[in-house]
């Protein structure tokens, strides 16, 4: 009766670390697909992949899947307005040095009188 026992926890315990090892490599899949990552097929595949490469790719495999949001995308920060050219950025510096000159003047005036 003992062995039955003994082979049964044998199976068992085969079984459940069979299962925990495809469970935790689907892991970088489940989170892509919650966030709806554009990759999340190549994702799948690359981690059945790790299992026949010794688990060697899958910790990119977690960080490729949880990088990508889909409120901000890869992480790059575009901006809405378009690029302005060099002369318009000159142009702007130079207002905003003679407004300073300007308002530095005026101070002086100010300190000067009193």
């Amino acid at each position: 009766m003992l062995s039955y026992v003994a082979l049964f926890l044998l199976i068992f315990v085969v079984l459940v670390l069979f299962y925990g090892v495809i469970a935790i490599h689907d892991i970088p899949y489940e989170i892509a697909k919650h966030r709806d990552h554009p990759h999340q097929d190549a994702i799948h595949v690359a981690g059945w992949v790790s299992l026949f490469t010794l688990h060697a790719i899958w910790p990119f495999l977690w960080i490729w899947a949880t990088i990508y949001r889909p409120d901000r995308g890869w992480g790059i920060k575009t901006s809405s307005e378009p690029l302005r050219s060099d002369e318009a950025l000159l142009n702007e510096l130079h207002e905003k040095l003679a407004e300073q000159a300007r308002r530095l003047e005026v101070l002086e005036q100010k300190q000067g009188g009193e």
